[in-house]
């Protein structure tokens, strides 16, 4: 039975059956598509010795690193949070983000999440929809640079619509800002972690304004520009 599993897991196409059934499971429950990919990733580090480097992660975290995603997040930050999601919202309709509604001035309730998105959002994500989901579809494709381009349009949409709990808007501007960072990865596919820590940095300063009850800001201040 394990053979027969290691075997299935490394066949080119299985990636594209997992993302399927992990769409399925996601029908029921976000979280099932979401730990069902993991579960995956876990059995094939397990099969390989936890060899993280298939995953990208082959570079150690620096300053250099640090500095570098910081800039990147605040970069796609401005881009996509200030300048692009207020004209989403306006012709979309608004976010939905009442699933971080019990952040705001609740400092225990932001330190938790802040925790959990770290954990789950930044480096579990990226493990799962840079390092294997995108990855195994460029390889499809024929690991060129061309590949890896339209596996970064293809993943982009696929995590975007994975954030359909967000609404119309939030999945395009979630599936915007994630081509940018797919894009990064792209560019570095040996260093997952920076794309871990551009995530993590980018969902630090969203969650630090929706605590702060200051995530309407940037939208109110290009309504009243037009």
């Amino acid at each position: 039975m394990k053979n027969k599993i290691s075997k299935l897991l490394t066949k080119k196409y299985t990636v594209i059956y997992i993302m399927i059934i992990a769409t399925v499971l996601s029908y029921f429950d976000r979280n099932y598509g979401y730990f069902f990919g993991l579960g995956i990733i876990f059995l094939i580090l397990k099969k390989n010795n936890f060899k993280w480097s298939e995953f990208g992660l082959v570079k150690k975290i620096n300053k250099k690193t640090i500095i570098k995603s910081l800039l990147f997040a605040i970069a796609i930050f401005i881009g996509i949070d200030i300048f692009i999601q207020p004209f989403l919202e306006i012709y979309f309709g608004p976010i939905d983000l009442s699933s971080v509604d019990d952040i705001r001035d609740d400092f225990i309730n932001y330190a938790i999440l802040m925790i959990i998105m770290w954990v789950f959002a930044a480096f579990g994500e990226e493990l799962l929809f840079s390092g294997y989901y995108m990855k195994q579809i460029a390889k499809i494709l024929g690991d060129t640079n061309k590949a890896w381009l339209l596996s970064v349009f293809i993943i982009s949409i696929y995590f975007g619509v994975s954030h359909n709990y967000q609404d119309t808007s939030g999945m395009i501007a979630v599936g915007l800002a994630s081509f940018c960072s797919f894009m990064i990865f792209a560019k570095n596919r040996d260093n997952l972690i920076l794309v871990i820590l551009i995530h993590g940095f980018y969902d630090t300063i969203g969650l630090t304004l929706i605590y702060l009850n200051k995530d309407r800001i940037f939208f109110d201040w290009i309504q009243q520009m037009l």
